[in-house]
């Protein structure tokens, strides 16, 4: 599709503006034209919610046109808005992106909220008993003495969105965060101290990291598409995100294969697992946690356009 930069006509007001490039957005070919515009230009104005609504009718400041031009270039030759702007919302969290992370998605809040509704059946005070060890030795009052805070490992982390967010609503838990890109986890670092949580960052291959750690929760949103289909994606995917992030090898399975053959490395399996994967994979990704017969209950979770997107296993033992 052909494309040019963006001049803005002159003397507007900011409303006028949005107008302008919407139209230009939709012209190159540009989803959701209008929320791009919006978004941009609350960025570019340092507005939002109520304050972006009421400057509506007020002039465009003459001194971000060039600025403002730039970003809605950008937008216009397929660039996400997210890593225009840097940031993206999850939930209810604003989230640095940067072209080394993938974008998080509405889908992956559903992964997050499962994971703590089930986390907090396992284990209500975010602590693990020791292993055959009942009440605390003597007198049998309170907890064991050797009791840990529950750990949760979140494999291929890229911004942090998922890691940053169970430690948030989580406090009690110990959170840890693998990526095998050293970029993804320096976001991921900063988003964690933006959200004042505290992540154990480790680099490397998917389980790798976490060899002879004691894991109670294996949570994981790995690159799922098939390799061969990266090339039909939308532009913004295609050029813009991670093609690390985003491949999963022949059918987009590789991922879940290898961090089920991994599990080893770990001292014992997680009693929670939880997986976010492409369209048409819940199935083979369920089959593969039943054969490894570590999980006495496997949840198939749809996301909001009611396709499978999440599987979970659950050792409720």
């Amino acid at each position: 599709m052909k494309h040019d930069s963006y001049v803005m006509p002159d003397v507007q007001s900011i409303r006028e503006a949005f107008a302008e490039a919407s139209s230009f957005l939709a012209a190159h070919g540009v989803n959701e034209p209008q929320r791009s515009s919006q978004l941009l230009l609350e960025h570019v104005l340092g507005l939002s919610g109520a304050a972006y609504y009421m400057a509506l009718a007020d002039p465009f400041p003459a001194g971000l046109k060039s600025r403002w031009e730039a970003l809605v270039s950008r937008r216009a030759a397929g660039e996400p808005v997210q890593y225009i702007t840097g940031e993206q919302e999850f939930y209810g969290r604003a989230f640095e992106v940067t072209p080394e992370v993938l974008i998080p998605r509405p889908e992956t809040e559903l992964l997050v909220e499962a994971i703590l509704k089930y986390g907090a059946q396992l284990w209500p005070d975010g602590m693990v008993p020791a292993r055959g060890e009942a009440a605390s030795a003597g007198n049998g009052a309170g907890a064991p003495r050797a009791a840990r805070p529950l750990t949760a490992v979140d494999i291929g982390a890229g911004s942090g969105a998922i890691s940053v967010t169970l430690a948030a609503e989580a406090p009690a838990w110990r959170v840890c965060a693998g990526d095998i890109s050293p970029g993804a986890l320096a976001v991921a670092g900063r988003n964690a101290q933006r959200h004042g949580t505290a992540l154990d960052l480790r680099l490397g291959d998917l389980l790798e990291p976490f060899a002879g750690m004691e894991t109670d929760i294996l949570v994981s949103n790995p690159p799922y598409i098939p390799g061969g289909d990266i090339a039909g994606l939308q532009r913004e995917v295609r050029d813009h995100e991670p093609r690390t992030a985003l491949d999963g090898g022949g059918d987009g399975l590789n991922p879940y294969r290898r961090m089920m053959e991994q599990l080893p490395l770990l001292p014992a399996p997680p009693r929670l697992v939880g997986f976010e994967l492409g369209q048409g994979q819940a199935e083979q990704v369920a089959d593969m946690l039943r054969a490894a017969g570590h999980w006495d209950e496997i949840i198939t979770i749809e996301d909001l356009a009611g396709i499978p997107r999440h599987v979970l296993g659950i050792a409720r033992r």
